[in-house]
């Protein structure tokens, strides 16, 4: 067989092998078949007294801040929602939804400015109406920047857009129903259905009631001297009836009675709640001793009046300081009930209001560190949930 005869027959034969393969093989015979792609929508379980939104500034890319939904139960992280650029967050007493407030510009950094307030479902994490803010105050994250009546109706947004007010959002209808200028004073202490207090610049508050459409302003006398011993912005309101602990950088404790007719009562120092001398304040700066401090430095037990509180060992100015200890005391009786000590200091404390509750602290890594509040045991922990977590949300809080 000749050369040409040979390559001949080679090339006949593969022919013939890749015909016969092609039919054997019917995958090969036709077109393949493609598998649609089907969408879905994972639902979340019912919202439960330990399910807890988690605010995470992300202080080094701030336009990417978040809200996670966490199982404190399991220690898991259910899922998580956008919450741009200093954003805030609030929850329906009855967890029926949650609200963030959050700004974003049309060109990422700049641009046209949008404030927005987003309603989410809180077993979807999907946006039920997205409301446009008139404006709102661009300062960093405090829980009190957002608030809710405790029947949930109206949602105060504190601005500074041109000046301080506050805007009364209609949950149901999701439109500002009013602006209440505030003057002077700055963020909202809810009480009850009908109003909030804001605290303002002379050591004094303004009581805001609601009726309608109508607002009356009512400003109380100083009652703390904010040159020589502020109080924290971070102190806890229990929203039903307006009871609130405003907490000084000293450590003096001012119970007052929010409404239009606030009470302020007299105060009591956490140090002698714990056997010590009271700390000085702006008058001996240098004295250390144990100090309340950290971001969100307090959180309150409404139903039991116990009161959480991160304390570290400092001078005056250290108010921002970590907490390296979590002070329990009742605040009916100015006691000391537990000292419980953190392997980690952290800047956050928060709590559950159902009769097991469970406490909350985190540390520099971002964990998300679950604790029995009952007994002061630690229980739990998500390693690294976020790079920033500034406060806690519970139901009903």
């Amino acid at each position: 067989m000749s050369l040409s005869q040979r390559f001949y027959f080679v090339t006949v034969m593969l022919a013939t092998a890749f015909m016969v393969g092609s039919v054997a093989d019917p995958a090969l015979a036709g077109e393949p078949v493609l598998q649609e792609e089907e969408s879905d929508v994972i639902r979340l379980p019912p919202v439960t007294s330990h399910r807890i939104l988690v605010q995470d500034v992300v202080g080094e890319h701030a336009k990417d801040g978040r809200v996670y939904v966490v199982d404190a139960d399991a220690g898991k992280l259910l899922g998580m929602v956008q919450a741009a650029y200093n954003a805030n967050v609030v929850q329906d007493p009855g967890g029926k939804a949650f609200y963030v407030a959050e700004t974003v510009w049309s060109r990422g950094n700049r641009g046209d400015r949008a404030d927005l307030l987003p309603a989410y479902d809180p077993q979807t994490l999907t946006i039920t109406n997205d409301e446009v803010l008139p404006g709102r105050a661009l300062i960093t994250p405090k829980k009190n920047d957002l608030s809710i009546s405790n029947d949930g109706k109206n949602i105060y947004v504190f601005s500074m857009v041109p000046t301080s007010a506050v805007y009364v959002v209609e949950s149901i209808s999701h439109k500002v129903a009013q602006t209440v200028d505030v003057p002077g004073c700055s963020l909202t202490y809810p009480w009850g259905n009908s109003g909030f207090t804001s605290i303002c610049a002379d050591g004094g508050l303004v009581n805001v009631s609601l009726s309608g459409n109508h607002a009356t302003a009512e400003h109380t006398t100083p009652f703390f001297d904010p040159e020589k011993d502020a109080v924290f912005e971070h102190s806890p309101t229990r929203r039903p009836d307006g009871r609130t602990w405003f907490i000084s950088y000293s450590g003096l404790v001012y119970p007052a009675s929010l409404s239009a007719n606030t009470k302020i009562e007299a105060a009591w120092s956490l140090q002698e709640a714990a056997g010590m001398k009271r700390a000085p304040a702006a008058e001996a700066p240098f004295v250390k001793t144990w100090r309340p401090g950290g971001w969100q430095l307090s959180a309150l037990h409404y139903a039991s009046g116990h009161l959480f509180v991160l304390m570290h060992m400092g001078t005056f100015w250290t108010h921002k300081q970590a907490g390296t200890e979590v002070w329990e005391l009742e605040v009916d009786t100015h006691r000391l009930l537990r000292r419980i000590r953190l392997p980690h200091p952290s800047t956050m404390v928060g709590v559950t209001q159902d009769a097991r509750p469970l406490m909350f602290t985190t540390d520099k890594a971002g964990a998300f560190c679950i604790w029995d509040a009952t007994t002061g045991k630690f229980l739990r922990q998500i390693p690294h949930l976020g790079e920033d977590l500034y406060f806690t949300v519970a139901l009903g809080e």
